[in-house]
């Protein structure tokens, strides 16, 4: 008899490391502060609206349409960004994307007397609401998976970008009317370079190799793709709302000076960017979707209340007040889940879908409140609407999303490429992440 030939056991599957490392906390802090700054340029034309209608002698819906513009086309841009992201790196799109910004921010400085350019002008501004989509994936790619909620939630605190405008625009605007677009565009260079000295891919960063139109064509065919993109809109749109169209809202209807009204509405912008990361860490202990639809439960009660138009002080600050913490927790639960669903090299294609279905949320309720309060001379009317997208969200994302399950081979467990859902007695699929060795951390 020959000698048996010995079966080689192959090696135990490598495990994901459980701590960042610190080029993993350079990556996020300059992530942040690049999405800051961005976000402030992309939000510039809202803290002046007031001021532009009054000098051009706009309407209320031609006032929300110019601080509308920026919005859908940085949402609509995130898009594509995104999967140029997957496929060049956020080390090239970040400071790329920056530095393209700075075009449109000082082309503000000539167009601030005329409506058709600052609708021109606003139309490139939103290249600065696109950055969102080179983030997430660069954050996402380097934090292991039971720290990616809270670390993707620190990173959307560059939301607070849009507080930033809402208190130092007009701020700046007092000490010289071209000020405030030559401040932010001096930002924006700076960023750009530091961008580009300091930002660095992961060292496993899957590039992927088909074409930008294969790509989002296999994002868009992921059916969680699309569910997560209702709950953002409704989540981040709300925020994004709130951020365009506050300071007009209390200077029309509470009398607010410009000033007061940028200062209140900024204060709101900064609770939304405090408890996004909230959002985010909860997500990590608790299923995001329990936590999305929580959030959005209490926007829903609190959008009634306001919708009766109570005093600001106390009862209107409280309800606003809450209804941003929960926006703000909603759109860091949100993502939380779309870091555990998407596959690593889908990330990009998949966030600018997503993030773009968000902005776009944001992009339709100014044009509404502006068009209903022209029409009917109250605003109540749209918040009873905020209010029901708000419960349409939380039964959703309570009934439906608690069912998802992590991806694997690049399609969800409640939805895969060709649609079909498996929630409901199917076995959970390991989650890819957890799957996947990190060789810059072991």
């Amino acid at each position: 008899m020959g000698t048996a030939t010995p079966i080689a056991t192959p090696p135990p599957a490598p495990t994901a490391p459980t701590k960042p490392t610190a080029s993993a906390y350079r990556n996020l802090v300059l992530a942040t502060i690049g999405f800051t700054l961005t976000f402030w340029a992309w939000s510039l034309i809202a803290p002046l609206g007031s001021d532009y209608k009054d000098r051009l002698g706009l309407s209320s819906f031609q006032q929300s349409l110019l601080v509308a513009v920026p919005v859908i086309v940085g949402s609509l841009g995130r898009i594509p960004v995104g999967a140029l992201t997957d496929r060049y790196g956020a080390k090239v799109m970040f400071p790329l994307v920056t530095a393209f910004t700075i075009v449109p921010v000082l082309l503000l400085i000539p167009a601030k007397n005329s409506y058709g350019a600052l609708l021109a002008v606003g139309f490139l501004l939103g290249l600065g609401g696109t950055t969102f989509a080179i983030g997430i994936p660069l954050v996402n790619s380097w934090f292991p998976p039971a720290e990616r909620g809270l670390a993707l939630g620190v990173f959307g605190m560059g939301m607070g970008g849009v507080a930033l405008s809402g208190y130092f625009t007009t701020r700046i605007a007092e000490h010289g009317v071209n000020l405030p677009f030559i401040v932010v565009a001096i930002a924006l260079a700076a960023f750009a370079v530091l961008g580009a000295l300091l930002i660095t891919d992961h060292p496993d960063r899957q590039v992927p190799t088909t074409t930008l139109a294969t790509r989002l064509g296999s994002a868009g065919r992921l059916r969680v793709t699309w569910e997560l993109s209702a709950l953002y809109a409704i989540g981040f749109g709300g925020i994004v709302a709130f951020g365009v169209y506050l300071p007009t809202y209390l200077k029309t209807w509470y009398n607010l000076s410009p000033t007061d009204a940028g200062t209140k509405a900024a204060g709101f912008a900064l609770v939304t960017v405090v408890f996004r990361p909230v959002g985010g860490r909860l997500a990590d202990l608790i299923h995001p979707a329990v936590v999305t639809a929580g959030a959005l439960a209490l926007v829903a009660l609190m959008a009634i209340v306001q919708a009766f138009d109570p005093q600001l002080n106390p009862t209107g600050t409280v309800c606003l007040l809450l209804m941003t913490a929960g926006l703000g927790t909603a759109s860091g639960s949100v993502f939380a889940l779309v870091s555990q669903v998407t596959p690593q090299p889908q990330v990009g294609s998949v966030t600018g879908i997503v993030g773009a279905m968000g902005g776009l949320g944001g992009f339709v309720p100014p044009l509404v409140m502006g068009a209903i309060y022209s029409a009917k001379g109250t605003y109540s009317i749209g918040f009873m609407l905020l209010s029901d997208l708000s419960l349409a969200g939380c039964v959703y994302a309570f009934g439906r999303m608690r069912t998802i399950r992590p991806s694997t081979g690049g399609t969800a467990a409640g939805g895969s490429s060709t649609g079909r859902s498996t929630a409901g007695g199917s076995t959970p699929a390991e989650p890819r992440s957890d799957r996947t060795p990190d060789r810059s951390e072991t």
